[in-house]
C-alpha cells in the first residue's frame, strides 16, 4: 500500500512504471487524482501554487493504481 494522495501531491509529475512522464497531478479529491496529460507552463505554475483544477482533458488516477508517491507519482506496471 502506498501513502495516500494529498493536496501536497498537486503539481507532481505522474510517471508509468518505466519512468515515462504521463502528466502532472492537477487536483486531489479523496483517493483520486486528476492528471493533466498536457500541462502548459501556466498550468505547471498554477499547480505548484495549488490553484490548478480539473478540466476536460484530465484523466483520473486512484490510489489503487499507484506503485509509489514521492518526488513523482509512479503508477503500477500491471495496469
Amino acid at each position: 500500500m502506498t501513502a495516500p494522495l494529498t493536496e501536497d501531491d498537486v503539481g507532481k509529475t505522474v510517471v508509468d512504471a518505466e519512468g515515462k512522464e504521463l502528466g502532472i497531478v492537477a487536483k486531489v479529491e479523496g483517493n483520486r487524482a486528476a492528471v493533466d496529460p498536457n500541462p502548459s507552463i501556466a498550468e505547471h505554475l498554477l499547480a505548484s501554487l495549488g490553484w490548478e483544477g480539473k478540466d476536460e482533458e484530465d484523466y483520473t488516477v486512484t490510489e489503487n493504481m499507484l506503485a509509489s508517491v514521492g518526488d513523482d507519482v509512479v503508477l503500477r506496471g500491471d495496469l
